[in-house]
């Protein structure tokens, strides 16, 4: 049996260029055409240039951090 997702309306969702999101993480853009690539972080062709729901970045995020103390 399948778990239910929520109803996801696109028009509620923000996109990120993969500059914005290499900014936002501070990172290349290399780094993130690579995490797309690999499946690490869904994102939306659109044309040639890809965009990244903001969320999925704030979920990346949250799940790669770690407390080292």
């Amino acid at each position: 049996m399948a778990t239910e997702q929520p109803e996801i309306h696109l028009a509620e969702v923000q996109f990120l260029t993969v500059a914005e999101v290499a900014a936002m993480m501070r990172v290349s853009k290399m780094t993130v055409y690579r995490l797309v690539h690999g499946g690490e972080l869904p994102a939306a062709r659109v044309g040639r240039s890809f965009r990244v729901p903001r969320t999925a970045v704030e979920d990346y995020l949250r799940s790669a951090y770690f407390d080292a103390g």
